[in-house]
This record gives C-alpha cells, structure tokens and sequence, in this order.
C-alpha cells in the first residue's frame, strides 16, 4: 500500500501562493526633523524614489508640517533597499504595513 500522497506538492505550492497573494502592503513613511533641508530631502527622493521634482516637493511639504508622510507605497521586498537609502542620508524613514 502507499502512502505518498500525490497532491502535497501541489497543496503545498497552493498554500504558499495564498502567503504570498495575502502579503499586507507596505508604505515607506519619511519623517521630519530640524536637520535635513527641503532641497536635500526633495534630492534624495527623486533619487531614491524615483519621484518626480514636483512628487518630491510635494511629499516634503507633508512630512514638513504633517510631520511624517508616506512617500511610495509596495511590497517589503522593493520598499526596504529605498528605506535603507533614505536612513544612510541621514533621512528617518521607516516601512509600515499599511492598514
């Protein structure tokens, strides 16, 4: 008699792509601070972020009198390089998983 069961292979993959497909979003907040300048933080999301200069500006405002705004909003996976960008100018940011 057997008992390998031909389908665990494929419950298996199913139950990983419902994982994956129910992965929460994540948002990349920006914080503000007394340090950074308008034009630095503008630079550094049109290049981190690939905002445009008008985006920027406009993300900079909000984390200026909101203090905090979330810039880019995606999976973990493609948030977390741009996060780690941002901190290593010297930027707070952080990834929230959006509600």
């Amino acid at each position: 008699m057997n008992f390998y069961n031909s389908n665990t292979s494929t419950q298996e993959n199913e139950a990983v792509d419902t994982l994956t497909m129910l992965e929460p979003p994540y948002s990349l907040v920006v914080w503000n601070d007394e340090v950074n300048t308008f034009e630095w933080v503008i630079e550094t999301l049109i290049a981190v972020c690939n905002h445009t200069p008008e985006q920027a500006e406009q993300c900079s405002y909000f984390i200026h009198y909101k203090g905090k705004y979330a810039v880019k909003q995606g999976e973990y996976d493609d948030l977390k390089p741009m996060c780690d960008a941002i901190t290593e100018r010297g930027i707070g940011a952080t990834l929230e998983i959006m509600a």
